[in-house]
């Protein structure tokens, strides 16, 4: 008997921020704004304004990106679920899981937004600026890049951090040996290797001192377990239960986000669509390129359009 076609929410990560993000949404839909007041209650400021107004220099700080993302992603997630848009399965890429398990009832929304600003905090703190670096590499199969990565390590750390898609994978680790490793993925046959404009080296070793410290906040927060099953960037599997959800937010930090991974785990549980829920298309593109035959919508463009709410429950 065939599979009933499922549904997945996905979340984004740093770099989808835009000063602007979630004003229409919270000027539009009421549950929307009270999610915004909701998180800036969590911080004690108004991380609502920074969304809304900006400026953009404080927006992209590390710390306060992690929250606005989280923040403007819930808001989003919140409009659909007063429609009665329910997801089978849902999962996010790096901070995204955390939105992800505040959809799923994993950690309450006010505890993710604290822990979040912490994860930021501790992520920017663990590697001096200047000295980390990363680079996404295109057109080069996972294995060669990462063999890039060992030929020119030198004794520093560089490695995959996110095995995004098909022929896109970002390396992080020492700004040094992310340069050399670049020029080897080229002689190696990238296409591209790209600078990428942040300000630490996410989702490698250089990570761990962030991993030690964010590892106790996690611990003590009050889990639950999910309403429905998250699957993780660090080995693509369903979280079903509280203490592998808190498990794999521990582990992320300093961990490849296996993005391409979790994107093939989702279509062999038979999820056929997918909505980007949160600012920015960019999980949209990657689906795209990961499982071409998936319907794949964002509420950034289509939140008030037929193509989405076809999927809203009608009575």
């Amino acid at each position: 008997m065939p599979m009933p076609d499922k549904l997945a929410f996905l979340f984004p990560g740093q770099g989808a921020q835009k000063v602007g993000m979630g004003r229409a949404l919270a000027e539009a839909y009421p549950e929307a704004r009270a999610a915004f007041d909701e998180a800036d209650r969590a911080l004690g400021e108004s991380l609502s304004g920074l969304c809304f107004e900006g400026p953009d220099e404080r927006l992209v700080l590390t710390e306060n990106t992690q929250p606005a993302i989280l923040a403007t992603s819930v808001a989003a997630a919140r409009v659909l679920a007063a429609r009665g848009l329910v997801p089978d399965f849902v999962a996010g890429h790096s901070l995204g899981e955390y939105s992800a398990h505040v959809v799923a009832g994993t950690l309450e929304f006010a505890d993710a937004v604290r822990l979040v600003r912490r994860r930021g905090q501790y992520m920017q703190e663990a590697v001096p600026v200047g000295e980390g670096a990363m680079a996404a590499i295109l057109g080069l199969d996972a294995p060669l890049v990462a063999q890039a990565c060992a030929d020119a390590a030198g004794g520093q750390v560089v490695s995959p951090a996110n095995l995004n898609a098909p022929g896109q994978v970002v390396i992080a680790g020492h700004a040094e040996a992310v340069a050399r490793a670049a020029e080897r993925a080229k002689a190696l046959g990238a296409r591209r290797a790209i600078p990428l404009p942040v300000s630490a080296p996410f989702h490698c070793a250089l990570m761990q001192p962030a991993e030690a410290r964010l590892e106790p906040a996690l611990r003590g927060a009050a889990a639950r377990d999910p309403r429905m099953p998250v699957v993780a960037n660090v080995d693509a599997e369903p979280k079903r239960d509280a203490a592998a959800a808190i498990d794999a937010l521990v582990a992320q930090v300093s961990r490849p986000v296996r993005w391409e991974e979790v994107v093939r785990r989702l279509a062999s549980e038979g999820v056929r669509t997918y909505v980007e829920v949160g600012p920015g298309t960019v999980l949209s593109g990657l689906v795209k390129k990961i499982d071409p035959e998936a319907t794949v919508l964002n509420t950034e463009q289509h939140l008030g359009t037929p193509a989405l709410e076809a999927l809203f429950p009608h009575s």
